[in-house]
């Protein structure tokens, strides 16, 4: 195995960082608040570990088989989370090493779960950081899902091999211009969505910040209310969109803009019908809790709703207070998450629907023993591989949800928070459910050892799990 070859990409990200902490060096020079010395220092720090690693393994061929692929991404996820902690742990917030790795891995994984308060007065640069974290996350989000993930058969994910490897199959022939198209939708997303926030009466500084928590589905805000310090409806409408649609397949978006017309995709229809039904159940219960206009509560369910299974994780107010029943909605909704190539985690919808198509085939069996029924996936057939990899990932997931829970019980907290936390984490959701880490609470009071679990699970959860559990395997390690 050629461990050079792995740290000379890790090296480039240095720099990466490094060059993206001059943003908000900059924001706080014009805010004239001191932490802008702070990020200049981490950034030359940085930059030189960075440059120095670079050149020292200048010419190693990139990681190129399963192995180094998965010590990479592993590797790439937790220095990345450690150096962008450096000016959080440097800076005027006054918090510990521990929060400032878990704030910098949740930005990094999406999560959107924060152990910050005092939003409304932070100095812009701070503000900005953790927008730019979930921004860069996002986008290293899709590439693990659409390229790295399906190659290495993780999860049932080989079933999108087909587009994704080198083979005349993939949509486009190269790597290059399919990036170039990646990167050209994700900014466009990103700078439409500062447009319209603009337009719904957010400062330019909001709308930027928000639009890069919005499209990666991150859900870092710039007010300890969340979504809840805006007024007007059109808002929640515009976020909601956003959130939607950096919940379906990046290629999906592509092709349609390419083609210039939607084709049918099981995963968007699933995720469509989940939000319709979830958001008028959340709406039918909100209604004899809430008094207000019947159009503004449904606004609240369904960008409530999105914000939830896209594993956003904003808050328009408490939905918790709407009753168990409406508890026992979010909690569910936080196992699904959105669609395999996309920047929101969770359980991914691929999964659910071969999970359903196969259980329909099961009943069928059970009417009529000798009926072949196959399981299907766009109306293809899913191969055992793909099926016996889902249900390992089903299984996996499962068990890493309940081993968690364990062992935050164990840390001392309540079994709410617990399985929330557990569910949250590993979904990379944000907000759990309960007073102290629901949408209206933080992190901030946990034990710090459980931080540590959260942000490692965090992590794994964005490694779809097998990604990160295999380097804990002796037959990995083994010529």
């Amino acid at each position: 195995m050629n461990f050079r070859a792995i740290a000379l990409p890790i090296g480039r990200l240095l720099i990466l960082i490094s060059l993206l902490m001059i943003l908000p060096a900059i924001a706080d020079v014009f805010a004239k608040n001191a932490d802008w010395q702070v990020f200049l220092v981490s950034a030359l720090v940085l930059l030189t570990a960075g440059a120095l690693t670079t050149i020292a393994f200048q010419g190693q061929r990139p990681p190129s088989n399963f192995r180094e692929a998965i010590i990479f991404v592993n590797a790439a996820w937790f220095v990345f989370s450690l150096a962008g902690a450096i000016p959080l742990y440097g800076s005027e917030l006054n918090i510990s090493f521990t929060d400032a790795f878990f704030e910098t891995a949740s930005g990094l994984t999406t999560t959107g779960s924060t152990v910050l308060t005092g939003l409304d007065n932070m100095p812009p640069g701070i503000l900005l950081w953790r927008a730019l974290l979930q921004w860069i996350g996002g986008i290293g989000v899709v590439a693990i899902g659409i390229w790295l993930l399906p190659s290495l058969r993780v999860g049932g994910s080989q079933l999108f091999a087909m587009e994704t490897s080198e083979t005349a199959n993939k949509p486009y022939g190269h790597v290059g211009p399919f990036i170039f198209r990646l990167l050209g939708l994700y900014a466009g997303l990103s700078l439409a969505c500062v447009t319209l926030y603009v337009l719904c009466g957010m400062t330019l500084f909001e709308a930027i910040v928000h639009a890069m928590t919005t499209v990666s589905t991150g859900g870092f805000s710039t007010s300890d209310q969340s979504f809840g310090q805006f007024q007007g409806i059109t808002v929640y409408w515009v976020a909601t969109l956003f959130m939607l649609a950096s919940s379906v397949p990046f290629l999906y978006l592509i092709r349609s803009i390419e083609r210039r017309k939607a084709a049918y995709d099981v995963q968007i229809v699933l995720l469509l019908t989940i939000i319709t039904v979830a958001a008028f159940g959340v709406f039918y219960f909100e209604r004899y809790i809430v008094h207000d206009t019947p159009f503004h509560m449904f606004t609240l369910a369904v960008f409530n709703v999105v914000s939830v299974l896209s594993t956003t994780g904003y808050a328009a107010n408490d939905y918790l207070q709407f009753g168990p029943a409406v508890i026992a909605i979010f909690f569910v909704l936080t196992f699904f998450g959105g669609c395999a190539g996309s920047t929101s985690g969770g359980f991914k919808m691929f999964r659910i629907a071969i999970l359903l198509s196969h259980f329909r085939g099961l009943l069928q069996r059970m009417v009529r023993p000798h009926r072949v029924v196959e399981t299907k996936y766009q109306g293809r057939r899913v191969s055992n591989s793909v099926l016996e990899g889902v249900f390992v990932f089903a299984v996996v997931y499962a068990g890493a949800f309940a081993a968690f829970s364990l062992v935050y019980m164990a840390l001392g907290l309540d079994l709410q928070t617990a399985l929330s936390a557990s569910i949250t984490a590993l979904a990379n959701v944000g907000p759990g459910v309960g007073d102290t880490i629901g949408p209206s609470g933080t992190f901030q009071s946990l034990p710090e050892i459980a931080k540590w679990f959260l942000a490692f699970e965090m992590i794994l959860g964005r490694l779809e799990i097998l990604g990160g559990i295999l380097l804990l395997t002796p037959d990995f390690w083994r010529d």
